[in-house]
């Protein structure tokens, strides 16, 4: 039987069953298409990330003797539609049956159920063989309770894959040590150069300049420095095991002016498109673990929480949330974002650092994304669509499924509390605390309501002055608002005039 399969941008998975033999009668078909560069406007280094590993991929499984169909963006052929692409070769060859891959994005797989649906032969969709849980998992471990907390579903994960387990009870005697990862770094440590995997994208980068595809921010086409292919992506994992993974949790919190990485892996783009597994990353940490003596359980456990916990609760969670999820919006914001999150143009340290580094490497941690650029964002009402838009397109590991939960669920709590069991708002205490962005800002950390006081801090208590009826009632919220509840009549209503003020006027902030 003469079989067309499709393989995503993201589903470059080398150990997936679909390779273990090589079939004359299987073709594999990939596409650079303008259709996937357009549904919100991409960093240069996301587009040229994803089409530089898919190429390698299709090199690899051609010179493995597999048949790939592979159309660039640039060639005549190409109809710059998955589904337009498809159609060709089928019309064009003898194809008696079509399968896919389970796409991890709702869009893409409701249009390729749509479009397959009237095909006249066989279409089967199969699994990625890359997570570790199914779709339903978390919904199904879930059910029948009020609140999904991710701790719960983490513990679950623990005990099923016998990660960092002694018997049945966790190694260390406890599940999670998070309160152990909120040290702020402070140059005590040395940071190791940063690994990078070098690959010439100046023919790629042409090519697209050529198609006329849209981008934004800045690449070096002599040296893209994040990998596109398995062995790339191993050696990143095993440099940052040997090298970062010894001091990965004490600071995977913090933030400083001069490190944009610290001791982050930066594995995510690798693990999104599926270079690598989350299980292989997993034991390959816990091994670390139990054979260095200098890797401490906090860091194995701060760093096997994100992945073995969050990633997979993330998953989880947006296919159980979708698609109302994408249309979210608690707190019924509707301000636009910043300009200042296009051209890093602000006198806010915080915001300036972190959206110049993501400008220029696409690449920011998670306190980065969630404490700064989230939080601002959350604080200045903007609307969740355009807070989804600027995180999809800006960061290289981007894909829907794992940034909308992040973005609209963790960042924005427009889902009221599915994923996150509060707001994550701070005022420019948490920034201080965590980072030496406020040393050096033109505007005063300690200050509220003057005109050089931090943006921050009077956006903070407006916040919660304004949506005192959502959150008032939110336990983990008390303390706040037993502390707004002293605040004076007068004092409120100078911080609600400059919140107000901020939010009108954010060209200036």
């Amino acid at each position: 039987m003469n079989t067309l399969r499709l393989i995503l941008g993201d589903q470059l998975n080398k150990k997936h069953s679909w390779y273990k033999c090589v079939d004359k009668e299987v073709t594999f078909a990939m596409f650079e298409v303008q259709e996937e560069l357009t549904y919100t406007k991409h960093h240069i280094q996301k587009v040229v990330g994803f089409f530089a590993a898919m190429r390698a991929f299709a090199a690899c499984l051609e010179a493995e003797g597999h048949r790939v169909v592979y159309y660039r963006i640039g060639d005549l052929k190409n109809k710059q539609s998955i589904t337009m692409n498809l159609q060709q070769l089928i019309d064009t060859e003898s194809f008696d049956r079509f399968e896919y891959q389970e796409p991890d994005e709702w869009r893409v797989e409701q249009y390729l159920q749509e479009w397959s649906a009237d095909l006249n032969m066989e279409v089967k969709a199969v699994g990625t063989e890359h997570f570790l849980t199914t779709r339903s998992e978390l919904s199904h471990f879930f059910e029948g309770k009020k609140q999904f907390l991710m701790e719960n579903f983490y513990r679950y994960m623990r005990k099923k894959h016998s990660i960092l387990m002694t018997g049945k009870q966790p190694e260390g005697g406890k599940w999670n040590y998070d309160k152990n990862n909120r040290k702020k770094w402070k140059q005590q440590t040395l940071i190791p150069i940063q690994f990078e995997a070098v690959t010439d994208v100046s023919a790629l980068l042409e090519e697209l300049e050529q198609s006329g595809a849209l981008f934004f921010g800045k690449v070096d086409p002599n040296r893209f420095t994040y990998p596109v292919n398995r062995s790339d992506a191993m050696a990143q994992l095993h440099y940052f095991i040997d090298h970062l993974l010894v001091f990965f949790g004490d600071y995977q919190d913090a933030m400083h002016d001069q490190e944009l990485v610290l001791y982050h892996s930066k594995i995510s783009f690798a693990l999104n498109i599926k270079l690598i597994d989350p299980l292989e990353v997993l034991q390959e940490v816990e091994r670390a673990y139990r054979e260095n003596d200098a890797v401490s359980i906090e860091q194995a456990e701060g760093f096997i929480r994100q992945i073995l916990g969050w990633r997979e609760y993330m998953r989880g969670m947006y296919w159980l949330q979708m698609p109302a999820m994408e249309s979210s919006n608690y707190f019924e914001h509707r301000n636009s974002l910043p300009t200042a999150y296009w051209t890093g143009k602000t006198r806010m340290n915080c915001l300036k650092h972190c959206v110049n580094n993501s400008l220029d490497t696409a690449y920011a941690h998670h306190i980065q994304r969630l404490m700064v650029l989230g939080n601002i964002a959350l604080l200045l009402q903007v609307a969740p669509q355009e807070v989804d838009d600027w995180f999809l397109g800006i960061y290289i590991d981007a894909v829907q499924w794992v940034q909308l939960p992040n973005t609209r669920g963790m960042s924005q709590f427009a889902d009221g509390g599915n994923i996150a069991t509060k707001p994550y708002i701070s005022s420019a205490n948490y920034v201080d605390k965590m980072s030496n962005y406020c040393q050096g800002c033109s505007y005063d950390k300690k200050t509220k309501i003057e005109e050089n006081s931090c943006p921050l801090n009077s956006l903070y208590w407006d916040f919660l002055i304004t949506h005192d009826k959502k959150l008032r009632a939110n336990r983990r919220m008390s303390m706040m608002y037993r502390l707004l509840d002293k605040m004076d009549s007068e004092q409120r209503q100078k911080i609600s005039a400059r919140a107000s003020y901020l939010r009108a006027h954010t060209a200036e902030i």
